[in-house]
């Protein structure tokens, strides 16, 4: 077909949306490019492909629970944006929904995400579509859709935001509600591989306004950069609490995100008890050590804002403890009995 003169004068013009500052034809080229990628997360319920409405997935039988959860990157995307590294915090985003997923016993069955930008910038999006892709397989997750939005005016240049929305499912019997949680109890931690994805605010405070450090700058006392420290990906616990649950009663998990130890166990305590953390049993990482002393800030206010190295905590009957801690020393991830117990107000309560 021979083109008409309007069509010979538009190509290589823009649009007017793109002259608004959205360019459809650029997403539409993201989306292409990453489709084997999305693709190789599929599994075996999974339904549909990438650009359908909706994703399709093939829902579990009658005897489970589907749950649910949506959360975001945080102020952890400004570093990305710093340091030019998008490649991590896409595995930030699905690692933390899989964890929160997991204190319910859920193991995860697909994944969607939301990214949104004043202007999309493609290898930005291939490199955080690469990031959730790879923790999408690592955790048996499909990825099956999301939302890329173009919003000039709404978003700084050069900055985006990244959030998803994960679905799991639980059989009715395996489902963790901590209401088994009794006096007596042993609470197992699981260590962080750094800030996760909280506290980030206060973190560049600390690190960028107070002290003036870069991105490519040595973290003092370490031979690692400051965005190495600070975008350590978010570690899965998927596997060895899986590990677990397949041999041990678990009567409550919690995932250690924002509110730190003293506000997050508590959402899964019995009103009537208390549980018990000793800061001795473990070594706070310098990272939390660096942060509280450059920063002056109070030790109490540490734990409710940062994890400070443990990321998971699970509870257990005293007579489960060593078999539990025994399997996942077999997996090599650190864990240590933390703390315990006790009868009390629902509340976590910081000792030594």
């Amino acid at each position: 077909m021979t083109a008409t003169s309007d069509e010979k004068k538009s190509a290589g013009k823009p649009s007017a949306y793109a002259a608004a500052g959205v360019d459809i034809d650029v997403k539409m080229a993201g989306l292409r490019a990453v489709t084997r990628m999305v693709n190789a997360t599929r599994t075996r319920d999974a339904r549909g492909g990438l650009g359908s409405f909706g994703g399709l997935y093939v829902a579990p039988g009658r005897d489970a629970l589907l749950v649910a959860s949506t959360d975001g990157v945080g102020t952890k995307l400004k570093v990305a944006v710093l340091a030019g590294r998008h490649d991590t915090v896409g595995r930030d985003l699905v690692n933390h929904c899989v964890n929160d997923i997991l204190v319910q016993g859920a193991r995860p069955l697909f994944f969607l995400d939301y990214i949104g930008a004043a202007k999309l910038d493609g290898a930005v999006f291939r490199q955080i579509l690469a990031g959730l892709c790879a923790a999408c397989r690592s955790n048996g997750c499909a990825l099956i859709g999301g939302e890329t939005a173009e919003l000039p005016g709404l978003y700084p240049a050069a900055e985006y935001d990244l959030v998803g929305t994960i679905v799991g499912a639980v059989p009715r019997k395996d489902l963790v509600t901590g209401k088994a949680i009794r006096e007596g109890d042993i609470i197992i931690g699981l260590p962080s591989s750094g800030l996760h994805t909280n506290g980030y605010s206060l973190a560049r405070a600390i690190l960028f306004d107070k002290l003036g450090l870069g991105v490519s700058d040595p973290f003092p006392g370490t031979k690692m950069t400051v965005a190495d420290v600070l975008l350590a990906v978010h570690r899965s616990y998927l596997r060895p609490v899986t590990a677990v649950m397949n041999k041990v009663r678990v009567r409550g998990m919690a995932h250690i995100t924002g509110g730190g130890l003293i506000d997050n166990v508590p959402r899964v305590l019995p009103h009537n008890v208390d549980a018990v953390f000793d800061r001795a049993a473990w070594k706070t990482p310098h990272l939390f050590q660096f942060l509280q002393r450059e920063g002056g800030v109070d030790r109490d206010e540490m734990y409710r804002v940062f994890n400070m190295g443990i990321g998971y905590v699970l509870v257990v009957g005293e007579a489960d403890a060593e078999e539990a801690l025994a399997i996942l020393r077999n997996a090599r991830c650190g864990a240590k009995v933390v703390g315990y117990i006790r009868r009390g107000r629902q509340r976590s309560l910081l000792t030594g």
